[in-house]
Formats: C-alpha cells, sequence, structure tokens
C-alpha cells in the first residue's frame, strides 16, 4: 500500500474517490431538501445558504439531488463489481485451471455473450422487461462478467503450471486450496484493476441508459436523468449542466486512475 499511495495516479484517484465518499456519507445523515421536492415558485435559484448550487427547472435543490446521484451512482457501481467478480471468478478460475471441455463450454457462453455489444444488451432486455432499476442493475451485472472471465482465465492458466503450484499439489493440496491459497494472491492485481475499470464503466453505462430514458426512473436523480433534465436550460441555467458533468466525470476518471496506478506499481515490481 506504501508504494501504491506513492503513485500519483493511484494517489489522486483515492483521494477523488475518497471525497465522493464523504459526500455519500453526508447523504445519509443531512440532505437539505428531499431530492423530489420541488417548489416551481423558486425555480432556477442562484447560489445561496438555502441551496448552496441553485435548484432546477422544478425549484428543487440541486446540491440534495447530487448527494443521492452520488449514492446511487456508488450502489450501482459497488453492485456490479460485487457481481461480476464473484460470477467472473468463479468461470475464470474453473475454466482456466481445468481446462478441457469445461474451458470450451465456458469460453463459447463468453464468446457469445460478448458478440453483443452491452449497450445493445442493455437495450434488448429494457425493451422486453420493461424500464426499471433492476432491469437496469441486471444488465449492468450481465455486462461485467465477461470481462472478469476472461482476466482470471489467462492468470490460471499462466499460473497453473507454475513451480509453487506443482510443489503444493505434491504435498497433498487440494484443488480448492490451491486456487484460492496459491494462485489468487499473485492474481490480485489484475483483478483489482478489473474491478476499478468495471466501477467506472457501470457508473458510465448507467448514466448513459438513465440519459436516453431507459435506466433509473424518475425522481431519482440519477446523473444522466439529471442531464436529460437540465439540457433544455444549459444556457438559462448552466449550473444544472455542468454540475452532474462534473460530478460523473470526476467519478469515471477517478476510478481509471485508481487502475492506471495499480498497474505502474505492478509493472515496476516486474
Amino acid at each position: 500500500m506504501k508504494k501504491y499511495f506513492a503513485n500519483k495516479s493511484f494517489l489522486i484517484g483515492f483521494c477523488i474517490i475518497a471525497f465522493f465518499l464523504l459526500l455519500t456519507f453526508l447523504g445519509f445523515f443531512y440532505l437539505p431538501y428531499e431530492a423530489d421536492f420541488t417548489d416551481t415558485s423558486n425555480k432556477f435559484a442562484s447560489f445561496s445558504t438555502k441551496h448552496l448550487l441553485g435548484t432546477d427547472h422544478l425549484g428543487r435543490d440541486v446540491f440534495s439531488r447530487i448527494l443521492v446521484g452520488i449514492r446511487i451512482s456508488f450502489g450501482i457501481g459497488l453492485t456490479v463489481m460485487i457481481f461480476g467478480c464473484i460470477s467472473g471468478f468463479l468461470l475464470g478460475s474453473i475454466s482456466g485451471y481445468f481446462g478441457g471441455i469445461t474451458d470450451t463450454i465456458i469460453q463459447k457462453l463468453v464468446t457469445v455473450q460478448m458478440s453483443f455489444p452491452g449497450i445493445l444488451l442493455a437495450l434488448m432486455l429494457i425493451a422486453v422487461f420493461g424500464s426499471n432499476t433492476k432491469i437496469t442493475l441486471l444488465a449492468l451485472c450481465i455486462m461485467s462478467v465477461p470481462r472478469f472471465t476472461r482476466i482470471t482465465r489467462s492468470s490460471f492458466m499462466k499460473h497453473k503450471n507454475a513451480l509453487f503450484v506443482k510443489a503444493a499439489r505434491s504435498r497433498g493440496a487440494s484443488h480448492l486450496r490451491i486456487m484460492l491459497i496459491h494462485i489468487l494472491p499473485n492474481i490480485l492485481p489484475e483483478i483489482l484493476v478489473t474491478c476499478a475499470l468495471s466501477f467506472a464503466l457501470a457508473i458510465l453505462s448507467e448514466s448513459g441508459l438513465s440519459y436516453l430514458g431507459l435506466g433509473i426512473r424518475p425522481p431519482a436523480p440519477s446523473f444522466g436523468r439529471m442531464l436529460n433534465d437540465a439540457q433544455r436550460f444549459i444556457f438559462r441555467n448552466p449550473v444544472g449542466v455542468l454540475v452532474p458533468a462534473i460530478c460523473l466525470s470526476s467519478m469515471v476518471t477517478a476510478f481509471n486512475l485508481l487502475a492506471d496506478g495499480i498497474m505502474e506499481c505492478e509493472t515496476s515490481k516486474r
């Protein structure tokens, strides 16, 4: 960790993420207004002590909506990352370690899934089951699995015949122990990088779907939905567009910097 924090990319990304996490925790304990509270008599209000970031076209407090929007983005990103990591690790480790017909079947399934662009798959599911948060989350989770599966598979194939694995096998270690105790720690950096990139992609994809009106349903304040609502009034109220756009781009950039920092540190070790 000392080496990670000595890396500028990792440190900058970590600080930005820590800042947004603080705002997330703040939103649990303090919200100036309800995120969907409207006051049309006070629309397009400028910065003030009552409204730190002003109000939108319906008189909703932008700061309160940003706090809830950050919470939603982190929740979706974390859920997608955990689902993809667990599912992809299980499939990739079995595929890479055992090989044979099992590897062939899993890779064929992954290839078929990857043949569909992620957004197209999400649109197909939404068209069949309707637009709601659960369907959006399901689509994003399915999109994240192949990336983890391929990374894990290639890493297991690289290490399964290593000397330390052969030594553990000669001492009678079980397959599960070899996979979790001996191989997993050696591929952890690759998985962490994939987790960071998957988190960023999930946030970006959800915002894109919400911008098109196919993601998080209103009045939940997703960044994409906020951008869609504010674009009609960009010249009258530019803050309504700039604030969610800056938050979204900052979060995505932070996770990419985190991934870059981990890769740079691991590359320097080799």
